[in-house]
C-alpha cells in the first residue's frame, strides 16, 4: 500500500472511529501526513468527499480538518464549490455555508451560478418561490463585488433574510445603501433591527447618524442600546451614563446624553473621585479616549447573533478575545495578538510613583488623571491589593482548566471533562493567577487571573532580578492592571465568578513576586456597572476584603 493509500485508510478508519476527534487529532499530528506534501491529508480529505460512500461519514469533521490544513483546506474548498455538478443540492448548500463561516472571498461568477442552481430559502427546489438561501447572502457580503449590491438591497424587505442582507451590503460597504437601512429601522424587531443598526456600523458612513438620532427618540427602549452603541461608533463621542442605569432609566439617560443632537466629541475627563480608603477608590472617565477598552467583535458571517464575541484591545487591535454576554456560556479568554509597544506604555506614565505606592489619595489619582482618561467611558473602582499570585506556563495548572475539574467534582461525574484537553480552555499564553481562589457568598468562589500584554518569555532577566532584590529588602513596587467582575452561570448549573485583568504597567515586577513567593502588590483599574449588570462590585468588595494593602500592624489601611 503506498502513502497516499495508508493516509486515506487512517482518515476513513478516523472518521469512522468511537471516538473520531481524538482519531483525528492524532492524524492530522503526524508529520507524514503534511499537508503540503502530493498524497498528504488534503489529497485524502477530497477523496473522501468526493467518494458518495465516504461523504456523509466524513461531513461532520469536515469543517474541523479544513482549519487543521489551513490555506490548503481553503483551496481545496473552492475546488469543491467550483465542481458543485458532482454534487446534490444540499452537499453544495453546505459547501456554501463552510466557505462563509471560513470567511472566504469567492468568485461572483460561481455565486452568481449558485444562485441560478440552489433552492431559495425555505424552498425545495431551484426554482422555488422566495428570496436566496441565506448562505448566498452572506457569501456576497463576503465576496467584495460590489455588484451584488442592488440584489442586496431588494432583499431589505425580505423578512427571511434581511438582516443578513443588511450585514452583507455593511460588509460590502456601498454607502449609497446607508439610507435605505436607516431608514428602515422603524420596521424591523429583535434581532434583525440589531443586525440592521450594526450594519450602519460596517459602512462606517456618518450620513446614519441623522437617522440614528430622529429613531432614538421615537424608539422603544428595548432598542436603545443598539442605537447609543451605533451613535458612540460613528461620531466617537462616548457620553458618560448613570452607573448601573437599566430598563426605562437607562433608556431616559441615553436619549438625554443625545439630546439636541449634540454629536461632537468634548475631551476627556476624569470625574467623581473618591477616595473612600487607602484601599478604595472611585472615579468616572466621561468621553474616554477608548485606546484599551472591550468591544464588540464585527459579526462572523453566518452568525445568528449581530453582536456576540468581544475583544479587549489596545489602540483598535485585538489582545484578548473575551468572549459572549451569555451568562450561561462559560468566561474563555484567549489570545488573539499582543500591542504595539505605544499602548503598553499608557501606564508607564505612572510609573513614578508606583515604586512606593503604600495607598490611593486624591492628589494622587488626580495626578493620573491624563493616564485615566485614556480608558473607556464609564464607572470605575481602583483597588490596591497585595494578591498572592504564581506564574501559570501549564495549561492543566490554570484555573481556566481546574475549574472545569471542580465542576465535575460537583456533578459527581468524573468523565464530564476527561477527554477535553487542557489547552482547550485556557488563553494560549503564560500569565499570573491567584493560588488560591476567593472564597465568596452567594457565588462560592472568584477564580483570578492577570493576563499579560507582552509575551512574559521575553521580559528582561536582569530586570527581573533588579525587582526581585528590592522585594527582598522589603519594597512592594506595583504593577497597573484593567481588570473586571464577570459571573456566570455556567450551563444553568454552576456558579462561577472570575476576576480578571489585563496587564498594563509591570510585568517585570509581577515576575518577581511570582518567583519570590510574596504577595503582589497591584493597582487594579475595575469597570463597574454596565447596563445594570448585578456582581461586579459585591465581587470587588470581597477581593478587596481578602487582599486589599494593609499596613505592618495587620489592619486596612
Amino acid at each position: 500500500m503506498g502513502e497516499h493509500d495508508t493516509v486515506r485508510a487512517r482518515l476513513r478508519a478516523a472518521v469512522r472511529a468511537d471516538d473520531p476527534w481524538t482519531a483525528l487529532s492524532a492524524l492530522s499530528a503526524l508529520s507524514a501526513l503534511d499537508a503540503d506534501r502530493p498524497g498528504g491529508l488534503a489529497d485524502a480529505v477530497e477523496e473522501l468527499y468526493r467518494s458518495d460512500a465516504d461523504r456523509a461519514a466524513l461531513r461532520p469533521c469536515f469543517g474541523w480538518l479544513l482549519g487543521v490544513l489551513g490555506e490548503a483546506g481553503d483551496e481545496l474548498l473552492l475546488r469543491l464549490l467550483l465542481a458543485e455538478q458532482a454534487f446534490a443540492a444540499d452537499d453544495r448548500r453546505d459547501l456554501l455555508r463552510t466557505a462563509v463561516a471560513r470567511r472566504l472571498r469567492l468568485p461572483a461568477e460561481l455565486l452568481r451560478t449558485y444562485g441560478e442552481q440552489a433552492p431559495a430559502s425555505g424552498g425545495t427546489g431551484a426554482h422555488a418561490d422566495g428570496p436566496p438561501a441565506s448562505e448566498l447572502v452572506d457569501a456576497m457580503g463576503l465576496s467584495g463585488d460590489a455588484s451584488f449590491a442592488p440584489r442586496l438591497g431588494d432583499l431589505l424587505g425580505s423578512p427571511a433574510v434581511r438582516g443578513r442582507a443588511a450585514l452583507a451590503l455593511g460588509r460590502l460597504g456601498v454607502r449609497a445603501w446607508t439610507a435605505p437601512i436607516a431608514g428602515l429601522l422603524s420596521e424591523v424587531n429583535g434581532l434583525d433591527h440589531t443586525a440592521f443598526v450594526v450594519a450602519l456600523e460596517l459602512m462606517g458612513d456618518p450620513a446614519a447618524v441623522p437617522y440614528l438620532l430622529r429613531w432614538l427618540a421615537e424608539s422603544g427602549e428595548d432598542r436603545v442600546y443598539d442605537v447609543h452603541h451605533a451613535l458612540v461608533r460613528l461620531t466617537g463621542r462616548d457620553p458618560l451614563l448613570p452607573e448601573r442605569a437599566s430598563g426605562a432609566a437607562y433608556a431616559a439617560a441615553v436619549r438625554a446624553a443625545w439630546a439636541g443632537g449634540r454629536t461632537e466629541r468634548a475631551p476627556a475627563v476624569v470625574r467623581d473621585l473618591a477616595v473612600e480608603s487607602g484601599t478604595w477608590a472611585r472615579f468616572s472617565v466621561d468621553d474616554g479616549a477608548g485606546r484599551i477598552r472591550v468591544a464588540f467583535d464585527p459579526p462572523s458571517p453566518g452568525a445568528t447573533w449581530p453582536r456576540w464575541n468581544r475583544s479587549l484591545t489596545f489602540d483598535g487591535k485585538p489582545l484578548y478575545q473575551v468572549g459572549s454576554y451569555c451568562d450561561t456560556c462559560e468566561l474563555g479568554l484567549a489570545l488573539l495578538g499582543w500591542p504595539e509597544d505605544e499602548a503598553r506604555s499608557i501606564a508607564a506614565r505612572m510609573r513614578g510613583r508606583l515604586a512606593r505606592l503604600e495607598r490611593l489619595d486624591a492628589a494622587l489619582l488626580a495626578e493620573w488623571s491624563p493616564v485615566l482618561a485614556e480608558l473607556e467611558t464609564g464607572h470605575y473602582r481602583a483597588l490596591l491589593l497585595d494578591l498572592p499570585l504564581e506564574r501559570v506556563s501549564d495549561a492543566a495548572r490554570s484555573w481556566w482548566y481546574r475549574r472545569a475539574a471542580a465542576r465535575a467534582e460537583v456533578d459527581d461525574d468524573d468523565s464530564a471533562y476527561a477527554d477535553d484537553p487542557p489547552e482547550d480552555y485556557w488563553p494560549g499564553v503564560a500569565h499570573f493567577q491567584l493560588t488560591t481562589p476567593v472564597p465568596g457568598g452567594r457565588v462560592p468562589c472568584t477564580y483570578g487571573a492577570l493576563l499579560p500584554s507582552q509575551p512574559l518569555e521575553t521580559l528582561a532577566p536582569a530586570t527581573v532580578a533588579r525587582h526581585t532584590a528590592a522585594i527582598a529588602a522589603g519594597e512592594r513596587p506595583a504593577a497597573v492592571a484593567l481588570g473586571w467582575i464577570d459571573d456566570r452561570c455556567v450551563e444553568a448549573r454552576h456558579m462561577e465568578r472570575w476576576l480578571v485583568g489585563a496587564v498594563l504597567d509591570g510585568h517585570h515586577r509581577l515576575a518577581a513576586y511570582a518567583a519570590a513567593g510574596v504577595p503582589a502588590r497591584v493597582l487594579l483599574l475595575a469597570r463597574v456597572g454596565e447596563r445594570g449588570a448585578e456582581g461586579g462590585l459585591e465581587g470587588l468588595a470581597e477581593v478587596a476584603a481578602a487582599f486589599g494593602r494593609r499596613d505592618e500592624s495587620g489592619d486596612g489601611t
